[in-house]
Parts: C-alpha cells; structure tokens; sequence
C-alpha cells in the first residue's frame, strides 16, 4: 500500500476516493488546492489533511501524487511532484503539449520515479474482452473501423466551462484520450493522422451558475472529423465533437476480415460487447457483468446521446496497477510511453486539422498487456 496525497479537489475527486473502496493499495493521507477553502473541504469529507501544494510535495508521509488539476496545469504540478522524488498518476492528458510530457517521462526515468496517466478504462471488463476477441482473432485482421463521441458541451452543467474552449481544451483533447487509449490497446500503437476541424459558433452561452445568460468566447474546433493509420495498417476514422444535440451512433466499432465488433464506451468500463461475422447475423451479445471491472455499479444518466444510465466505474484502477507494479518492480499499463503516444495523436489531429495536411507521429509505445481476472483479484479489496 502507498499514501496517496491528492492535488486538485474538483469534480473527479470524489470518483477517485471511491477507488479505496475498491483496491486494497491505495490510501489517501492529505489532499490540496489552490483554493484553500476547497482543500479543507474536502478533507473534512474523507478524514485527511489539507495542505497546500507546497506542503503536500514536502510531506515525507506522502509516497504518490494523484494530479487532478485542470490539465493546462498537469505539467507544472507532475513536474513539481517528480522533483520532489515522489511518484506521479495524472488525470488525462499528460499534458497539453507533446515536448512538455515528454519532458516529464525523462525525468521520471532519470529520478527512477513511476509516472502513470488516466485513462485506465480500457482496463475495464468492456475493453478487456473486446481486446481478447481482436486477439483470438474472432473478426480476423482488423482493417477499418470508426469511433464518435458527440454532445453539446460541458457549459450545459458546468460553471466554469471556459477552459474547454480555449487553447488547451476542446473535445480532442477532452475526450480523445478515452477512444485513443482504447484503439491503441486493440491495434496497438498510431502511425499518422489526417483531420479537420470546425466552429459552430464565436461564442457560446453559459446555462448554469452565477453566469447562466452570459456569453463567453469559443477560441478552438468544437468538433473534429479524422482519420488515424495504425502501425499494423488499420485505418479508424473518428468524429468528436462539442456540437451535437443528438445521434443515434454506437461509440466504436472495428470491421476485421471475419466479422465486425462493436466495442462499449470507451469512457466507461462496462459492456457488452457485440460480435457478428456474416451478414444480416444476429449480434452476438457478450455481457462483461461477471467481470471484476465490468459489473454496473453506478447509476447516473447524464443525458448525453447514447450513454447508458446503469454503468460500471472503477476510476483508479490504473492508480491501483501502478502501485502494485512499484511494489514488484514491473511495468505499469497505463504508464507515460502510453500516455505520450495518446497525447501525440492528440495534438498531431489538433495540427492536421490546423495545416490541412498528414501528420506523422513522432513517437511509438508498446500495445498495454491484457489485464487478466486473476491479476485484477489481486487488486481487489475484501474479494
């Protein structure tokens, strides 16, 4: 078990304090924010300390840093962490540029410190089975395939949706990671990227908070067409997007030379999984709820087009692998190459969309390995 100090008491902080009681190695001890007043908060809800950023990388109790900061402010804060000689798991992306993260893997290898990034859902029951069906190669050689993530915006619930449509932000960037991550667990790692891009609107309108009727303005692509071209030649073309009010598509699916998959929500860890291998079949429906990461244990509808209302979530099992893996000296799924590579067909889509033309990737990584029942049981609390 590690001690586990949280910086950035957001939203998201509430679905990583779930993760300890779920896995039996993570502990938080002490949580902190710019805002003081937030930090106090929530360690008066979990029984930690509050600390500031500065006393929270100087504690010598704390062994990891969970970084849930805004990600224009991921760098800094990992950076920080690292110097101080403590272990680093952020929420996605790594960063908001390439060159950043990159810095930030070397200096994890020259500190010997272990640096893993969300997300880890594609270690969910969901992505799991989906990868073993590519793997036994039910649906042969996976050729093309297509993904879509769409809905109207997060000013539709959030406050303080600003930083979404600024540079930095957007649904590339926001939701990309999910798809992206999920993809490269199935086919392994991207080659290039070809993209556009496009702005509904100049400015948009917040609809809740102390700001509700006021106007703010859209500086970035609000939706995004692309295709991406896999090192074994696959070709995925995808569609995220800030500006659709409805649609009535699956999140992703992979045509292979033996049939088609239908792979779950990649921002969730559930199922099922859909197969068919000749035309006009019946979908064969493959459910993962006797899964350890794939039961429903959440029921929250967001009203986003195509979300299921009953989901599984279990936000920090990469947090929980990575602990595991410092402990036995082994690599971690969801480490920094895999983020790095993700972040790079982040912004590799967000240039070709910019330029117009085919962007190579300037980096690789391994394809994550399977994250088997039994090594997840050794994971799991009071199984």
């Amino acid at each position: 078990m590690k001690n586990v100090g949280l910086i950035g008491c957001g939203n998201i902080a509430e679905t990583y304090f779930r993760a300890q009681d779920y896995f039996n190695n993570i502990k938080f001890v002490a949580c902190a924010d710019k805002f003081q007043e937030v930090s106090k908060k929530c360690a008066d809800q979990y029984n930690i300390k509050s600390l500031t950023v500065d006393e929270i990388l100087k504690d010598t109790n704390v062994d990891v840093i969970l970084n849930l900061t805004i990600p224009q402010a991921h760098f800094e804060i990992s950076k920080l962490a690292l110097e101080y000689g403590k272990h680093v798991y952020s929420e996605k992306p790594m960063s908001i540029k390439y060159d950043e993260a990159h810095e930030l893997l070397n200096l994890a290898k020259e500190k010997n410190l272990y640096i893993g990034n969300a997300p880890d859902t594609f270690l969910g029951g969901g992505g799991q089975v989906a990868r073993k069906f590519v793997d036994d190669g039910d649906i042969g050689k996976v050729m093309t395939g297509n993904f879509i993530f769409a809905f109207p915006g997060v000013q539709e619930f959030h406050p303080n949706p600003e930083s979404w449509f600024q540079s930095g932000g957007g649904p590339v960037i926001d939701m990309g990671p999910y798809f992206f991550t999920t993809l490269v667990n199935l086919l392994g790692p991207v080659k290039n990227v070809r993209s556009r891009g496009k702005k509904f609107a100049d400015q948009r309108e917040y609809l809740v908070g102390p700001k509700k009727g006021k106007s703010f303005n859209v500086d970035i692509s609000t939706s995004v067409m692309l295709d991406i071209e896999f090192a074994n030649e696959a070709i995925i073309q995808g569609f995220i997007s800030f500006d659709v009010q409805n649609h009535a598509r699956n999140h992703m699916e992979l045509y292979g030379t033996k049939g088609s998959l239908v792979v779950p929500d990649p921002n969730m860890f559930g199922g099922p999984v859909l197969l068919s291998r000749e035309l006009g079949s019946e979908w064969q429906e493959f459910s993962v709820e006797d899964k350890y990461l794939g039961k429903t244990n959440i029921i929250n509808h967001s009203g986003r087009s195509n979300e299921a209302p009953k989901q599984s979530n279990y936000r920090g099992v990469g947090l929980s692998e990575m602990i595991y893996s410092i402990e036995n000296n082994i690599q971690h799924r969801c480490n920094g190459n895999l983020a790095l590579h993700v972040l790079d067909i982040i912004e590799s889509t967000i240039i070709a969309s910019e330029t117009k033309k085919e962007v190579s990737l300037r980096s690789t990584c391994d394809q994550p390995k399977p994250l088997l029942e039994e090594q997840i049981k050794l994971l799991i609390k009071n199984d």
